[in-house]
């Protein structure tokens, strides 16, 4: 990997500088051994997904809660999703459906057993409509474990800038009806664990949410800024985890808090992104500021990332950052003293928001008011998420004629190392540097 040492004559404060990565790796670890120990006590969990987790209601009643997009992931950053797979095709799942449901449905077929963690037995499934898969995923679960599942169903647009505007009477409607399915979720968990719902707790995990919004947003945002502190693709997939994982929590607010410290610290001081390399940190080059469309190619996700890094190309901002926080940096701010209707609203706006990013177009990429001075955008197709990759071609070809940035498209999968050609990706990635090279010389 090209990369240049950290900057001279600057002394940052005592573990500051790299203290997210430590922190993320920490958490991570924390966050799986518990679900271990939830496991081990029989503790039944919460089944959610990253886009409307509904983190907040859940931790009002002390349910374990599990990520399955996370745990699929993280079982193909390892080298085992292709058994997963196979064991689900076998099953009689088709090849050409989403990677994370077949990957997550093995696991549990095979007994819950997770290179990371032993997954505990649900109590009750949540699925929204921010995926086409979900409901279909939620019903396999309902199947196996003959267990509840609550649907948050939210309107969304069906142009391009054409949601409700808030105030108006359709976007009342909107609100009442996602509203009365989070109290309808809520008197589920009441039936479940035989408890009140806990006004006042709710209350402290979405003050606990919106500490840990406002950080990602200016997380997200200080990568603006030249040099950029984190790649948004690489760095990028562990504070998702944090962002997911540890919403609704004093520990996940902290951690962002801390996080936007030291990124903050690192660019007033032009330290940018770092890796660890011969025993040291050194800065990674930033020759290329790019954007990325799509989810990565976790199966060669290391190997993916350097066929960017080795040319000087660096991720600023990536799309995924948005949609899979469930669309944390929109700036919305809870009300508590209307905490329900208030969260019900901030996820009527978050989720519309992310709908809008996937279908249509991602405002911090692909239009003229991007404030991230982009040199290209990379759109990557993933085989079996066709909602995620739909159109990709259509919406790369109108960014092109609309801002006229340099653009490449290449197609592999999520979790699938049986849909990657490496040498096919790495030829599209060297031409796509070979162009911008000779665009910068002609400018």
């Amino acid at each position: 990997m090209n990369s240049i040492t950290s900057a001279p004559g600057i002394t940052p404060p005592p573990g500051l500088v790299g203290r997210g990565a430590r922190e993320s790796a920490r958490l991570t670890r924390q966050w799986f051994q518990q679900l271990t120990e939830s496991t081990l006590r029989g503790t039944p969990a919460a089944y959610v997904f990253v886009m409307g987790s509904m983190s907040e209601v859940l931790r009002c009643f002390d349910f374990p809660i599990t990520f399955p997009e996370v745990s699929a992931l993280q079982a193909a950053v390892r080298g085992t999703a292709e058994a997963f797979l196979t064991d689900a095709e076998d099953y009689g799942y088709s090849p050409d459906i989403c990677g994370y449901l077949k990957a997550d449905i093995a696991m549990h077929v095979g007994g819950r057993a997770h290179p990371m963690a032993a997954i505990p037995k649900p109590a009750i499934a949540i699925a929204t409509n921010s995926c086409n898969t979900y409901f279909k995923w939620a019903e396999a679960w309902e199947r196996i474990y003959h267990i509840p599942v609550m649907t948050i169903d939210v309107p969304n647009a069906r142009a391009a800038h054409s949601n409700s505007p808030r105030g108006s009477e359709d976007f009342r409607w909107e609100l009442a009806y996602v509203k009365g399915q989070i109290e309808e979720l809520i008197a589920k968990c009441e039936e479940i664990t035989g408890r009140s719902f806990d006004i006042d707790r709710f209350r402290d995990c979405l003050r606990h949410s919106q500490r840990m919004a406002l950080n990602w947003k200016k997380l997200l945002e200080l990568n603006q800024r030249t040099p950029a502190v984190f790649n948004a693709l690489s760095d990028g997939l562990a504070y998702l985890g944090m962002v997911n994982c540890f919403r609704g929590t004093a520990e996940g607010a902290d951690y962002f808090e801390e996080l936007v410290e030291e990124m903050s610290w690192r660019s007033e001081h032009g330290v940018g992104a770092m890796v660890r390399q011969d025993g040291q940190d050194v800065q990674v080059e930033q020759k290329f500021r790019l954007g990325f469309h799509g989810l990565p190619c976790y199966s060669f996700f290391r190997g993916f990332n350097e066929l960017f890094s080795d040319w000087g190309g660096f991720f600023v901002t990536s799309s995924y950052m948005h949609v899979a926080s469930g669309s944390s940096a929109i700036g919305f701010e809870y009300d508590l003293a209307r905490p329900i209707e208030s969260f019900a609203e901030g996820t009527l706006l978050a989720l519309r928001d992310g709908q809008n990013e996937t279908l249509f177009e991602v405002p911090s990429m692909e239009t003229k008011a991007s404030r991230f001075e982009l040199d290209g955008i990379v759109y990557h197709g993933a085989k079996s998420c066709r909602t995620g990759s739909s159109a990709m071609a259509d919406r790369r070809l109108h960014m092109s004629n609309n801002i006229g940035l340099p653009s490449l498209l290449i197609e592999s999968d999520i979790v699938d190392p049986r849909s990657v050609s490496r040498a096919q990706l790495k030829n599209r990635a060297d031409a796509f540097f070979e162009n911008l090279i000779a665009r910068k010389q002609r400018q």
